[in-house]
């Protein structure tokens, strides 16, 4: 069975980092865009971050500007809107694709027919909450913040 740490990705800064640097972490993916109405759940996104650390917990951003356009800023604009707006400190990788013909191998594999989440991301924000042997556990959609995944997330750092 594949899971999350076969995949490598690109960082915001272009080096190829693998997600088996992250094994046994619990972690939550999610497709995010600078110009979204959903944007504000950068500051939640890192409070889980905060709230969760040194247990074994990160959230990864993957910049994606297939929604709407609303990602269309470089690497460097992204970190520093990321950064200097919502003090984010989790890892923030390079803009990908989630859908469609040029998505990412790692989005294809997040939402492949064979898995228990097998349609296409909505939009900016879809979060998969990852469980410490790398399988996805639960997919929320855009409009579920970061505040209501607190339970999901420490019943896995319980397990």
């Amino acid at each position: 069975m594949t899971t999350l740490y076969d995949f490598t990705v690109r960082t915001a800064g272009g080096a190829a980092r693998s997600l088996s640097d992250f094994a046994g972490q619990v972690l939550l993916v999610v497709n995010t865009a600078s110009e979204c109405g959903y944007t504000k759940q950068y500051a939640g996104l890192q409070e889980l971050q905060d709230f969760f650390a040194g247990q074994g917990f990160s959230v990864l951003g993957f910049p994606c500007n297939q929604f709407g356009g609303q990602e269309p800023g470089s690497a460097d604009e992204i970190l520093a809107f990321c950064q200097g707006r919502f003090g984010v400190s989790f890892p923030v990788m390079a803009k990908l694709e989630v859908n469609g013909d040029g998505a990412d191998p790692l989005w294809r594999w997040l939402t492949q027919a064979g898995s228990e989440h097998p349609h296409p991301v909505k939009w900016n924000f879809t979060k998969f909450l990852i469980d410490a042997r790398g399988r996805v556990v639960k997919r929320y959609e855009p409009a579920v913040e970061p505040y209501e995944l607190v339970d999901d997330v420490r019943a896995l750092l319980a397990r």
